[in-house]
């Protein structure tokens, strides 16, 4: 790895590949191990401030990590100010230019730092999210105030940043081995959504990994087809219809797991989550079902899972790993900060493990965790 990072900073001679089949084959790099910001032209974040996204290039390797930030989402006046308490999105006023700062926070494979990271020597790009609509809408909307409130112009770009994203990316990378597409929550969603236009717009790449830390897109036939239904109209999500992949459709959004899987057979795509996830629920059930208490969103959230659950089992391409409870931020992503926590004890399992292993190309098994006695009483 060393004679790697000397072909690239010095040009050593006798570097063909050949000679090191490890030698980093994209160009060489102004930087290397530090954020760099990049600020594409012509997106912007909710309040249509300038967006803004940080890469970390890696001298070792030609591998890419792509992991998008979690924070919420909005759909309506209340929701995309804050008004009244409710629940709403991050960042919406936009980014800072130190932003950069989270990454290792927001995501373990973010951290160079992190033994346990299967990408912590790969080329990093951090996804920042600020539009609200989980890195996937194109609509800009004029929500009512009224009661005196001044109406807000909100610009749900979210498609408009992944596509500068892939672009720039696809200049960039002329050998990707790998690809590993990730992120929690809202990140999860967006790693989801925009995994095709990742794989495919990134040309050089070779095989890809899909991540999905706790943002499930559940089959509309379920419970969250009321959230479903919102978003479609809120995000103007008809007008990337033809985008997508053969096989789905908005009148049942979770078809985009199994859409995915096959249309890209060779890859590995996988979701992560609590079965006691008190968090996404909460956005997927609570207001279109009139603020229910926690014992009717987990029997909603329990329901959907297995309807999830039954899709997965019928592609041998997509995986889960579903533990079931963890007393931190209300059981809500599994690799918030890093992959302690996050196990299934019963199966001698780490998420840690599980997660280099289906990286490393190595046998896993898709694992969902039974009740565990005296946990979330």
């Amino acid at each position: 790895m060393l004679r790697a990072r000397l072909c690239v900073l010095i040009g050593l001679a006798g570097c063909s590949d050949n000679a090191d089949p490890d030698r980093v084959q994209n160009p060489p790099r102004d930087q290397y191990d530090t954020w760099i910001k990049v600020e594409p032209p012509g997106v912007v974040c909710g309040n249509n401030s300038q967006y803004k996204f940080w890469v970390n290039f890696s001298a070792t390797s030609d591998k890419l990590a792509v992991v998008f930030e979690p924070g919420g989402a909005c759909w309506d006046y209340d929701s995309c100010t804050g008004r009244n308490g409710i629940r709403g999105a991050a960042n919406v006023d936009g980014l800072p230019d130190n932003h950069w700062e989270l990454a290792s926070f927001i995501s373990p494979f973010l951290s160079r730092f992190d033994d346990t990271n299967p990408s912590r020597d790969w080329n990093l790009v951090y996804v920042p999210y600020c539009t609200g609509d989980v890195h996937t809408g194109n609509n800009v909307v004029t929500y009512q105030g009224g009661n005196g409130d001044p109406d807000v112009s909100f610009h749900h770009d979210g498609h408009a940043v992944v596509q500068q994203v892939v672009g720039w990316l696809n200049e960039r990378f002329t050998h990707v081995p790998k690809l590993v597409v990730t992120g929690c929550s809202a990140g999860g969603v967006g790693a989801l959504v925009n995994y095709r236009f990742l794989r495919n717009g990134i040309e050089a790449v070779e095989r890809g990994y899909l991540i999905n830390d706790s943002g499930p897109v559940f089959p509309s036939t379920g419970y969250s087809q009321p959230m479903h239904a919102m978003i479609r109209g809120a995000w103007n999500l008809d007008s990337l219809s033809p985008l997508m992949p053969e096989g789905f459709t908005l009148d049942d959004m979770g078809t985009i797991n199994t859409a995915l899987a096959d249309e890209f057979p060779d890859d590995r795509l996988s979701t992560t989550y609590f079965r006691r996830d008190m968090n996404f629920s909460l956005y997927s059930y609570e207001r279109f079902y009139g603020f229910p208490p926690k014992d009717e969103v987990m029997r909603m959230w329990e329901a959907d899972t297995q309807l999830l659950v039954d899709e997965y089992d019928t592609r041998d391409n997509l995986y889960y790993f579903l533990p079931y409870y963890r007393g931190i931020n209300d059981s809500h992503c599994t690799t918030l900060f890093n992959f302690a926590g996050s196990d299934i004890q019963a199966q001698d399992m780490t998420l840690a493990q599980w997660v280099n292993d289906f990286v490393d190309d190595k046998p896993v098994q898709s694992m969902i965790e039974a009740p565990v006695p005296g946990e979330d009483d």
